[in-house]
């Protein structure tokens, strides 16, 4: 009846990395840090119409020790800035940094002393959003640059 075929070679062979690599890039769990208006334009790529889930980025998380993916969108300025260090270390690794905007990526128009001038100053990022506020697109562009950025991650990297 068709059931009698006998499977010839019953086994799957591929690299640690690979499956590993695989599970994580289908399955991120974002982290919003948001303090202006890219936090309300999060919302737009949460929603329906651009469907975040569908990159495996369904469960926003809001505690670090949760979460692999730390998105900061919008103004950080100096008295936030031991803060999201604390959170960035909180972190399990590995993790990944997404800067959404012109104030996370590079201080905006906020030229002054009380504004971080990037975040990068205070933690390493992975991929910059640019746009004031970006568009969904942008970010889920972004996103797919994480993905491939974890596709060549190795296991033996992450500490």
């Amino acid at each position: 009846m068709g059931l009698e075929t006998q499977v010839q070679n019953p086994f799957i062979v591929t690299r640690m990395d690979e499956v590993i690599n695989w599970g994580r890039k289908y399955s991120m769990w974002p982290l919003p840090f948001g303090t202006a208006c890219c936090a309300i334009e999060f919302m737009g790529v949460v929603s329906g119409r651009f469907d975040i889930s569908r990159f495996g980025a369904e469960l926003v998380r809001f505690s670090p020790r949760q979460a692999d993916l730390l998105l900061v969108m919008g103004t950080v300025c100096q008295k936030q800035a031991p803060v999201l260090k604390q959170i960035y270390d909180q972190m399990p690794n590995p993790k990944w940094v997404l800067s959404m905007g012109a104030c996370a990526s590079s201080g905006g128009f906020y030229d002054n002393y009380s504004v971080v001038q990037g975040i990068d100053e205070l933690i390493p990022v992975d991929v910059y959003v640019a746009g004031c506020p970006p568009r969904p697109e942008n970010v889920l562009g972004a996103v797919m640059k994480i993905m491939e950025k974890i596709d060549r991650e190795r296991v033996a990297e992450w500490r």
